[in-house]
């Protein structure tokens, strides 16, 4: 019964934007969180974030934080990993821990009635995650099985082709999962080094909406996170980009081509970024109506999707894309798509299209705080990206105040066809490989 509670707390519980209050929060031990009071229905989301996630892997040891986000509850503490599972089913607790390149996530949601004994679990996950040896091995064989899969996936090819040509030595370099090997020599005292360096209280982000006072957060997340150490683990430096335009090609038998395409991109913070976003609305978004769906599937039906976007990452900024075709046809995609990142680059957008790129971003957004969860996630990301506490009342003006100018010089300055390189995995005809 308590589950199919929580589950309708989850579909149900959802804000306007407009309405809401965010306040900051400060632990008695120093902790910051920013937090959304929802009183009408008694549960709380919670979402966690740590700067540094699977950037932080030692040298030889890729794929540590990747494995170890997945023990952390295959037993902790006392409770064996069958035990924290029944545990966490009794109290309808949901919880997910997640690494990405940049930072590391916890997230949970869990009734008011059960709060205490649901983060006191969490907590133990947190702290004194047991990391048992058959627990290593047979999360470690979940993970080689999928870094097995991905080597037959030409999407997977690409886009770890592209990052591998792109970022030298860098950590974006190479796949969060790592290889087969790194993660077969991975110990177990490689995963509590990487606990240590990956949940430092000194680079934490917190959202919480729900059922829970400033107070009664402050005292459960000195709980939670208090015992954790600091930052032992210093950051990684900027990421170059080393790929000139041209194309590789990957052969692999299939008849179809994928091809992820790219060039330097725009910081998150740089003041021409919403005209940017703005502009890529407009030229591939990958919805009906954008410029590159429109000409290279609509019109030329060279293929199903087409797609780009801003990828503002913590040390590099890129603006990729990503196109799949025949291997007879794939070359002629490449060709209009790189016609178009041209034409916009010279004369920017229309008006015509600017409106609805503009009614479009700015009526979507609010669709966007559909629950709980959601919302805490976003406030998490907002202070992980370094934004304003006000962001979210502002975000649509910033949108709206983009011009046609504005389009037009971010177009000419941030779209250049010439640096663009495309990574083709499949058996392509008529396209000369340039690396």
């Amino acid at each position: 019964m308590i589950r199919v509670v929580l589950a309708a707390c989850f579909a149900l519980v959802a804000l306007p934007a407009a309405a809401i209050d965010i306040k900051e929060v400060t632990s008695p031990g120093g902790i910051k969180a920013w937090l959304v009071e929802e009183t009408s229905i008694p549960f709380t989301a919670l979402e966690i974030r740590f700067k540094g996630g699977a950037s932080l892997d030692a040298e030889g040891k890729r794929g540590a934080a990747y494995l170890m986000s997945g023990l952390l509850d295959e037993g902790a503490a006392e409770l064996t990993s069958t035990e924290f599972a029944l545990a966490a089913e009794e109290l309808a607790l949901k919880y997910d821990f997640d690494v990405f390149s940049d930072g590391f996530s916890i997230s949970a949601q869990f009734l008011s009635e059960n709060s205490g004994e649901s983060v006191e679990l969490l907590r133990k996950a947190i702290n004194a995650p047991r990391f048992d040896q058959d627990a290593i091995e047979r999360v470690r064989g979940q993970v080689l099985s999928i870094i097995a899969s991905d080597e037959e996936d030409p999407n997977d090819i690409a886009s770890k082709t592209f990052a591998a040509l792109a970022h030298g030595d860098h950590p974006y370099a190479t796949k969060i999962e790592g290889t087969a090997e790194s993660v077969a020599g991975l110990t177990r005292d490689d995963l509590i080094a990487s606990h240590k360096a990956l949940l430092a209280r000194d680079r934490v982000y917190i959202g919480a909406v729900g059922d829970i006072t400033a107070e009664e957060l402050g005292v459960m997340l000195d709980m939670l996170l208090g015992d954790l150490p600091t930052s032992t683990v210093d950051l990684p430096a900027e990421a170059p980009f080393l790929l000139a335009g041209g194309e590789t090609v990957v052969a692999y038998d299939t008849p179809q081509s994928v091809a992820r395409f790219g060039h330097e991109g725009i910081a998150r913070d740089d003041p021409d970024f919403f005209a940017a976003y703005v502009m890529n609305q407009i030229l591939g978004s990958g919805g009906f109506g954008s410029r590159l769906m429109d000409e290279v599937r609509e019109k030329r039906g060279l293929t199903y999707g087409v797609y780009s976007y801003l990828a503002s990452r913590e040390h590099v900024n890129l603006m990729m894309g990503q196109v799949s075709s025949s291997n007879d046809r794939v070359a002629e995609a490449i060709s209009v798509i790189r016609d178009e990142w041209a034409k916009m680059a010279k004369n920017g957008v229309t008006a015509e299209e600017l409106e609805r790129a503009k009614t479009y971003l700015t009526g979507a957004y609010p669709l966007r705080f559909d629950g709980n969860a959601r919302i805490a996630n976003i406030l998490a990301a907002m202070q992980f990206d370094e934004l304003p506490i006000d962001y979210i009342d502002t975000r649509n003006d910033k949108v709206e105040a983009v011009t046609l100018e504005d389009i037009k010089r971010v177009s000419k300055r941030l779209l250049k066809p010439e640096n663009l390189h495309f990574v083709v995995v499949g058996q392509p005809t008529g396209l000369d490989a340039s690396n």
